[in-house]
């Protein structure tokens, strides 16, 4: 096999084309609108039909990349990521836009859970949660950059990002299947799979200490998706924003908020803990995603956006970390958990911001800010679960 470092930056590259896809889209949807006139309703079900076709067709593909294999899920989810892509590049009509999107997520599916097990295959109970933090960041990235890639391709046309994202797809599909090497199954792991098949995954969320946890993460992650989903149409509808400025706007704050957790995410952690972090990422979000609203000038605009990304930016990492650190050798199951309450805020967030914004184009940007703010009473009552529960876990596992 190749070194665990060269395989980690496959994998993580691999994960976060498939969640570039998702915000390609973003900012050609204003064109997309005039041309084929669709509502705001249909454009938040169109963003939706990703995550919807991702959160169901994912158990099947995880059973499959343990049945079949981790590299060939990975490389078809790629091949099938491309040619999306490239589908939703040549498509005129909405149903095969749909059908785009929808295939899109089937490869999102593909490729999470092959290589969330690929991961947890290469590294150790040490090393895991570092690696699953990377994971997350890699998605995070990639479905926040996806805009500004995506408008910034547009200016050369509005179906360029998409098929730039589709050979971009099929080239990392081509590396993967040249450099990737199906790893050796750990063991381990599959024993703490096999002593826990018999427990209702949904029941063990209901019971268990990351209750709260993925709550918070179905929040922050709505309050995301409203916020960026709408993010094109809103300033178009309100400032006449052309896909160039979008991208700026976008990008710009990516990189802020990628910065700002490079220079501020350690060390808040240690003065504060994860969860007063949260607390305070939620607030910053909730007030900076209603500031939006009541924003008129240029600049203005700029500010409150990219301070909107340090909130969300500084949200996931102490979230994964917090889970990392309670979780033991629960590692899978967790990372299953975060992907899932992330798909249904992706799925749900669109939707009902796209029924509001036919409505008031304001409207999606009150509901999320209100639902963000529900989080931030949700960790007033959020407590950390003793370091004797911890102990008392693993040494069950280690039995």
């Amino acid at each position: 096999m190749k070194t665990p470092k060269i395989t980690l930056g496959l994998l993580l590259t691999n994960l976060f084309i498939a969640f570039l896809g998702i915000g390609l889209v973003i900012p050609v949807l204003p064109t997309l609108v005039n041309e084929l006139g669709i509502t705001g309703t249909t454009i938040g079900y169109l963003t939706a039909a990703f995550a919807l076709a991702q959160l169901i067709v994912s158990p099947f593909a995880g059973r499959a990349a343990d049945k079949w294999g981790r590299k060939i899920m990975i490389v078809t989810g790629l091949f099938i990521f491309g040619l999306s892509e490239f589908l939703f590049g040549i498509g005129k009509e909405i149903e095969v836009l749909f059908v785009s999107r929808i295939l899109g997520g089937i490869s999102a599916a593909f490729i999470m859970p092959a290589v969330t097990a690929f991961i947890a295959d290469i590294t150790t109970t040490e090393t895991r949660p570092k690696a699953l933090g990377y994971m997350s960041a890699a998605i995070s990235t990639g479905f926040i950059i996806g805009p500004g890639i995506g408008g910034f391709l547009a200016e050369f046309g509005t179906r360029v990002p998409f098929f730039f994202a589709g050979g971009f797809g099929a080239l990392a599909a081509v590396l993967s299947l040249i450099l990737l090497t199906e790893p050796e199954r750990n063991e381990d792991e599959e024993n703490i799979e096999g002593a826990e098949a018999g427990k209702s995954g949904f029941r063990r969320v209901m019971e268990s200490k990351y209750f709260l946890a993925f709550i918070l993460i179905f929040i922050a992650s709505f309050g995301l998706a409203a916020f960026e989903s709408f993010f094109s149409l809103f300033v178009d509808h309100k400032f006449g924003f052309k896909p160039a400025d979008i991208a700026i706007v976008i990008t710009g704050g990516a990189i802020f908020g990628a910065v700002s957790q490079i220079l501020l995410f350690d060390r808040l952690t240690r003065i504060w803990g994860e969860i007063k972090l949260i607390r305070c990422s939620l607030l910053l979000s909730s007030l900076l995603v209603f500031l939006m609203t009541v924003v008129h000038s240029y600049f203005a605009i700029l500010l409150v956006t990219f301070l909107v990304f340090v909130g969300f930016d500084l949200f996931r990492p102490a979230i994964t970390s917090y889970l990392s650190n309670i979780a033991g050798n629960e590692q899978g199951f967790v990372g299953g958990m975060n992907s899932m309450f992330t798909s249904l805020a992706n799925i749900s967030g669109p939707i009902i911001g796209g029924m509001l914004f036919d409505i008031d184009i304001n409207y999606p940007y009150y509901f999320a800010a209100f639902v963000t703010a529900v989080g931030i009473g949700l960790t007033l009552v959020w407590k950390k679960p003793a370091e004797k529960a911890s102990k008392v876990v693993k040494a069950i596992y280690k039995e």
